[in-house]
């Protein structure tokens, strides 16, 4: 793989070749395929934990036990497939987040990438021997400051790395409907808030924390405008789907490539949070009223107000990911309507790569990088 511009990204000790993040998705959209393939091209791969056990034959009768041996057996599979660097995703707001945080850290993960909620306790976790990199995911430079000072005054810990998520990310969101399309909630404003936020605690502590953009992040253009910006890196999700090595089914994939612009919408989420998705007509149903009936054994959303809700999002998104996309839908970012065809991890890194040189060579003339041409 070639790489002659794009700078390396260091998260403590780690040093990814590449400062690309692959984001975790689930349910079970990013396991150790995808995020072993991406590793080995020199960026972060990461698994998501979200409803990782849920085909297990005992998830009804042992949800708990079920998401930990199959995470547990998902990170040894990464490592057998690669010598680089693997993260997990872990929301807070699942009901079993403690544990999936003790199983990642007993397994020696690399990262835990952590935001559907403040994690404001993830360092109680780590033990004198853990080496493993502790990253929140925030949506403002106030969020990333209270975890920082929570972390720091009652831990002595200060975190790794921050990921800044925009609203234009796919899946659920940081944000309430009426700040998602508002200029002032942009990742370009964004990523200089949080940079600011943190600099305070860079300097008593006397630790680099490096920001990572994300929300919306599309092409090697992009990558560059973020650099530019202060980013020190970038976590793409989008993209990383539509690829050979994605752990989910062909026609997860092709419904990203059949969707049009038109059809990326803003949906209401059984969990309490907007959530971007492309539109199809188990959508449609739900919006019109009709229920799709459901028993839920474990409560596997702390927010989600599952006895009133018309659906089940675990099933739903376990349906579209086996396929069953009229049993359930995909979420997605903004700029899914541009995939047109399924390609190796391997060639869209190359892709990312040539269009971030094409704008390397052009002089940085302006502070605006959204008026670059």
């Amino acid at each position: 793989m070639k790489n002659n511009f794009i700078k390396e990204l260091l998260i403590g000790d780690l040093k990814a070749s590449l400062p690309i993040i692959q984001g975790g998705m689930g349910v079970r959209i990013s396991l150790s395929g995808l995020a072993a393939a991406v590793a080995n091209q020199g960026g972060i791969g990461v698994i998501a934990t979200a409803g990782i056990g849920i085909l297990e034959p005992d998830n009804y009768t042992d949800w708990l036990g079920a998401n930990i041996r199959v995470l547990k057996s998902e990170i040894k599979k990464a490592r057998a497939l690669t010598k680089g660097i693997i993260g997990v995703n872990i929301m807070r707001a699942l009901s079993n987040y403690a544990d999936m945080v003790k199983t990642a850290i007993e397994e020696k993960i690399d990262i835990i990438f952590s935001g559907a909620g403040l994690p404001l306790h993830l360092p109680e976790f780590l033990n004198n021997n853990s080496k493993t990199k502790l990253v929140p995911i925030v949506s403002s430079g106030r969020a990333a400051q209270i975890i920082t000072k929570n972390w720091t005054e009652k831990y002595n810990y200060v975190p790794d790395a921050i990921v800044v998520e925009g609203p234009m990310a796919g899946g659920h969101l940081g944000f309430n409907e009426e700040k998602i399309f508002k200029s002032e909630f942009s990742l370009d404003i964004l990523i200089p808030d949080v940079i600011e936020a943190i600099k305070p605690f860079e300097e008593k502590y006397k630790k680099y924390i490096p920001v990572i953009a994300a929300g919306g992040i599309y092409t090697g253009r992009d990558i560059y405008k973020y650099l530019k910006i202060g980013a020190a890196g970038v976590q793409m999700g989008t993209r990383f789907v539509a690829t050979v090595e994605c752990d989910a089914s062909t026609e997860f994939k092709q419904a990203y490539i059949n969707a049009h612009k038109e059809d990326i919408i803003i949906i209401k989420s059984p969990v309490g949070m907007p959530g971007r998705a492309i539109r199809n007509k188990f959508i449609d149903d739900v919006n019109d009223g009709k229920k799709h009936p459901f028993k839920c054994p474990y409560h596997c959303i702390i927010t989600c107000n599952y006895k009133d809700t018309p659906y089940c999002i675990a099933f739903a998104l376990l349906n579209a990911s086996k396929g069953n996309l009229d049993n359930g839908f995909a979420f997605a970012g903004s700029n899914v309507y541009r995939i047109n065809k399924i390609v190796s991890v391997k060639e869209l890194i190359d892709s990312l790569i040539d269009e971030y040189e094409v704008m390397s060579e052009i002089p940085y003339r302006l502070t605006n990088t959204a008026a670059l041409p």
